[in-house]
């Protein structure tokens, strides 16, 4: 048995029940294989509850310090951070605070073979420091925005550099981040891509009618899915709605951007058109995916965009930004189609062309079974193998 401490700020609380849902799904993939144990630390930024000034940071001050999901122990140590100036040594004060944890959680009996971390910066930069602090070794995920964004930074870029050359062992969700990392001068043979699958039991598809009536659909529809951020595109979509005039648009999530959409959707004369769902639990989109026609992504940067493939495994086909992972998840027509460019016009056309030849939906379900979780679970098994062996 392969006993893991999972280090990492992404993952979902009972406070924010999504955030970082991609991380515990694969790492309770991997707990169903019976060969690993696990507790997780889940570091949370420390607020007082009574911030009114602190905004969304306010949230994380709702977050237990220790709970449990899904048979997994969370452990969700605080840290001060500085928003907006202290980003260059967030990673140092994650791991100064963290330390103590748990150094204290093993004098209780906590035993861990290695550490397992998600997200290069600040998660994998403390958890490379933590290894060397408790003589462990350790891996890092990379999976999205800490690769393909923040390198640009200096102190980042030194930092994810210094903790790729300290950790034993490098896995990216996808062959464009594990590019990133060996323009990082990381040796090749270090870094392992090991891709999000879709969990195929919870996300298969449905008898469309009463979801479509549930929902109110009617015609041709789109959805698009995601925190609403600028960078997730979904002001190009409302954008390319006047050329798609038989078509509604339904939006799931919520963000700091919901106010400008609205008022985009207004200005755009589709407002009528452009339903804004909120926050949709995450068990609770299958019923979402399978009504719409199609699932749209717009992002101008994507690790492993999960929701392509939840949509794919309800046999509904998707239109999607040609933007770092997402080539090697949308590779067939069964699948959907790629924008040929990130602009209203194109992602117009690129919704056009599916509907001119949409695929069965079945083949596009056929096509989704062909990213199970195994051949990840099996990457890791092989990987922590070799670490705790060396």
């Amino acid at each position: 048995m392969i006993k893991i401490l999972t280090f990492t700020s992404l993952f979902p609380n009972s406070a924010q029940p999504v955030h970082g849902v991609f991380v515990e799904n694969r790492l309770r993939h991997l707990l169903a294989s019976g060969q690993i144990a696990v507790e997780v630390i889940a570091p949370v930024p420390w607020f007082p509850v009574s911030a009114r000034l602190f905004g969304k940071y306010a949230e994380f001050a709702k977050v237990p310090k220790l709970e449990e999901r899904h048979g997994i122990t969370i452990h969700h140590p605080r840290y001060p951070i500085i928003p907006k100036i202290g980003t260059n040594i967030t990673p140092f004060f994650m791991y100064i605070f963290v330390k103590p944890y748990i150094a204290k959680l093993m004098r209780e009996g906590l035993e861990y073979d290695l550490i397992d971390a998600h997200y290069f910066y600040p998660d994998g930069v403390a958890a490379a420091k933590l290894g060397k602090a408790f003589e462990k070794p350790v891996t890092i995920t990379a999976r999205g925005t800490d690769l393909n964004l923040l390198p640009q930074y200096p102190s980042p870029r030194r930092q994810i550099k210094w903790a790729a050359e300290s950790a034993q062992g490098l896995i990216t969700v996808c062959q464009a981040l594990k590019d990133e990392l060996i323009a990082l001068d990381t040796p090749t043979d270090k870094v392992r891509v090991l891709r999000n699958g879709v969990d195929l039991d919870m996300f298969q598809p449905i008898d469309r009618g009463p979801a479509r009536d549930q929902l109110g659909l009617t015609g041709r529809t789109l959805l698009s899915v995601g925190h609403l951020i600028g960078r997730k595109g979904h002001n190009l979509i409302i954008s390319a709605m006047p050329r798609l005039p038989d078509m509604t648009l339904l939006i799931a999530g919520d963000g700091p951007e919901r106010a400008n959409l609205e008022r985009l959707a207004q200005d755009e004369g589709v407002a009528e058109r452009v339903r804004f769902l909120g926050r949709v639990e995450h068990g609770a989109l299958r019923e979402i995916y399978g009504a719409v026609d199609a699932l749209v992504l717009a992002s101008s940067r994507e690790g492993w965009a999960n929701v392509l493939l939840e949509a794919m495994a309800c046999g509904t086909p998707v239109v999607a930004s040609n933007v770092w992972g997402t080539p090697e998840i949308v590779a067939e027509p069964a699948a959907g189609v790629l924008m040929a460019d990130r602009t209203p016009d194109a992602l117009a056309d690129a919704v056009d062309k599916l509907f001119a030849g949409y695929p069965d939906r079945l083949a596009t379900r056929t096509y989704a079974e062909g990213f199970s979780w195994d051949a990840t679970t099996d990457g890791q098994l092989a990987l922590f193998n070799e670490l705790i062996n060396q």
